[in-house]
C-alpha cells in the first residue's frame, strides 16, 4: 500500500525534492575533479601496485623487506626525515612566534624571506648550496681568510650537507602551519594568565603551546612525508655517499631497468608514508582529547 509523506498529506509543499536536487546538482559540480584526481592519483598508484606483484608473486616485496642493504636505506631514509623534522621545528616555531608579535613591515619583510625560496626551483638552490659548502667554497673561503680554519671543512658529500639543504627547501613547510595555529590562539588568555602571576615559561608551557600542538603536528606531517620522498638535494648534495629510498627507486629503473622491484620499493614508501601520517594524526588527536 503507497503512504504518502507527512507533507503531502497536509498539502504543504514537499521540501526534500529541492534538497536532493542540490545534493545532486553539488555531486555533480564535483564529479569532474573526482575524475581528474582519479585519473592522475588513483589510477597512477593501482598500476604501480599491480606492476609491483607482477607475476602473482610478492618477490619483490620479500627482496625489500630481506635483504639487508634496502632495509638499511629505508631506515637511514627514516632517520633523515626524522632530523629534518626536529631542526625544522627547532628552528620555524621562534620565527612563527616573531612573526606573530611582529609590526606590519616586519611581518612582510619575514613572509616574503619565507616565500623567497618558492620562487626559486629546488635545483638552482641545491647547487647553490653548493657553491657554498664546497671546499673552495664561499664558506670555507671566508672561514680561512678569517684565520679560523687552516684546512677546508667537509660540508658537503655528507650528511650534514644534506641536512643543511633540505631543512632550507622544507623550513617554510612548518612555519606556515604554526604561523596559523599561533594566530588563532586569544591574546587574551596569555593576559589573563600572566595576571593571575604565571610567569612567561609557565604560561607558554600550559598555554601557547598546547594550543598551537595542532599546526605543530600539521607541519612535522608535512616536513616528514615531504623529506621521506626527496630526491635532487641528498643526491647532489650527497655526493652518493647519503642514499635515500627516492634515490634508490630510481637507480633501480635508471640502471637496472628493475620496474617490477622499483615499484615494489615505491609501495613500500607509500606504506611507511601512510602509516607515518596516521600515527602523527592519531598522537595528536589523542593528545587533543586529553587537554583540558
Amino acid at each position: 500500500m503507497c503512504t504518502l509523506s507527512p507533507a503531502l498529506k497536509s498539502g504543504a509543499p514537499d521540501r526534500t525534492l529541492p534538497a536532493r536536487r542540490r545534493e545532486w546538482g553539488l555531486a555533480l559540480l564535483g564529479l569532474p575533479a573526482l575524475l581528474l584526481l582519479g585519473a592522475l592519483f588513483a589510477w597512477p598508484v593501482l598500476r604501480l601496485l599491480s606492476m609491483s606483484v607482477q607475476g602473482g608473486t610478492l618477490a619483490h616485496f620479500e627482496k625489500a623487506a630481506l635483504d639487508g642493504l634496502y632495509v638499511q636505506v629505508l631506515f637511514d631514509s627514516l632517520k633523515i626525515a626524522l632530523w629534518v623534522t626536529l631542526i625544522c621545528l627547532a628552528l620555524a616555531y621562534p620565527v612563527a612566534a616573531w612573526l606573530t608579535r611582529a609590526g606590519a613591515l616586519g611581518r612582510a619583510l619575514g613572509m616574503f624571506a619565507l616565500l623567497l625560496p618558492f620562487w626559486t626551483s629546488v635545483l638552482v638552490r641545491t647547487y647553490a648550496w653548493m657553491v657554498l659548502l664546497g671546499r673552495n667554497g664561499v664558506v670555507n673561503r671566508s672561514l680561512r681568510d678569517w684565520g679560523i680554519i687552516e684546512t677546508p671543512l667537509p660540508l658537503l658529500h655528507n650528511l650534514g650537507g644534506v641536512l643543511i639543504g633540505m631543512v632550507h627547501v622544507l623550513l617554510p613547510y612548518m612555519v606556515f602551519p604554526i604561523y596559523a595555529a599561533l594566530l588563532r590562539i586569544d591574546p587574551d588568555l596569555s593576559r589573563a594568565a600572566e595576571g593571575l602571576g604565571a610567569p612567561r615559561r609557565r604560561i607558554f608551557l600550559r598555554v601557547i603551546l598546547p594550543l598551537s600542538l595542532p599546526g605543530v603536528a600539521a607541519g612535522c606531517a608535512l616536513v616528514f612525508v615531504l623529506s621521506l620522498g626527496f630526491f635532487i638535494t641528498p643526491a647532489l648534495l650527497g655526493g652518493g655517499r647519503v642514499i635515500m629510498i627516492a634515490m634508490l627507486i630510481e637507480q633501480q629503473v635508471r640502471e637496472f631497468l628493475d620496474w617490477p622491484f622499483a615499484a615494489a620499493l615505491s609501495a613500500v614508501l607509500l606504506a611507511t608514508t601512510l602509516l607515518v601520517y596516521a600515527a602523527i594524526g592519531r598522537l595528536t588527536r589523542s593528545r587533543h582529547l586529553a587537554t583540558p
